[in-house]
């Protein structure tokens, strides 16, 4: 059983990138299933096989610790961890070879929490891989893809497992957007460049410290362009899943 973790900020597309992966295995004849770990989504595209509310909601821990949304999504996600042995057994029962996880929406609050740890060691480490989700919005400016990328290294160096960097909604930029955001993801120069257009600004200086910073500790990631409407990028996903788990062999039924 391999655990497929969707991470990102809010708004990239966790819940969306999650059902149209689902949907594309269910066409290649995979199993899966779709684990909701936010105890604070009101409405979320997919009915869950697992799903946190059944243990923790965010309205009623609100009522009964007296707490705003931030104070009660902090309680929530510790709240996670206590619950994890319950949440395991039903997942177990489960005769799939892929768990599908979708993150609280907040990224915070599961890659900045200890008890996001607990929730990986309990469902096996080893088994693990995530998908961080770069938003558009933030990608298509070169501050902005800077920022991504760090926060995307800062994901893996908390969790230390593999991880697949994907510029989410791809559909909602344009094709030159498109080809410039994957142009800097490839070539460390090109983003350099397109920074340096905009030299003089303090905020160009410290994206290119923090690049440079990057590229030393080998945190400079390949965006692979996906996009849930389309949907896209769906084969790129499952390649690099299956790259890492099995060195590339294909398991998919004949």
């Amino acid at each position: 059983m391999k655990n497929i973790y969707f991470i990102g900020t809010a708004g990239s597309g966790k819940s969306s990138l999650a059902l149209a992966f689902h949907e594309w295995m269910e066409l290649q004849g995979l199993d899966s299933i779709l684990v909701n770990l936010d105890p604070g989504a009101e409405a979320i595209p997919y009915v869950p096989d697992v799903d946190i509310r059944d243990w923790i909601r965010l309205s009623e821990i609100m009522r009964e610790y007296a707490l705003g949304p931030n104070g009660a999504q902090i309680v929530c996600a510790d709240l996670i961890a206590l619950n994890m042995k319950e949440v395991v057994s039903v997942v177990e029962g489960f005769k799939t070879n892929f768990v599908l996880i979708d993150t609280p929406g907040q990224m915070e609050l599961f890659a900045f929490r200890q008890s996001s740890s607990v929730v990986i060691e309990s469902l096996g480490k080893d088994d693990s891989f995530l998908v961080f989700l770069s938003d558009p919005q933030l990608s298509k400016t070169p501050e902005g893809f800077v920022s991504d990328l760090m926060l995307c290294a800062i994901t893996h160096f908390r969790f230390s497992i593999p991880i697949l960097n994907v510029l989410s909604k791809m559909d909602l930029l344009t094709d030159q957007e498109v080809e410039a955001v994957l142009a800097w993801s490839r070539d460390p120069y090109e983003l350099y460049s397109a920074i340096g257009e905009r030299q003089g600004t303090s905020q160009s200086v410290l994206s290119i410290e923090i690049l440079k910073a990057l590229e030393n500790i080998g945190m400079y990631r390949e965006l692979t362009p996906v996009s849930a409407e389309m949907p896209y990028g769906m084969e790129d996903i499952y390649n690099a899943i299956q790259q890492s788990f099995e060195g590339g062999e294909d398991l998919r039924p004949d």
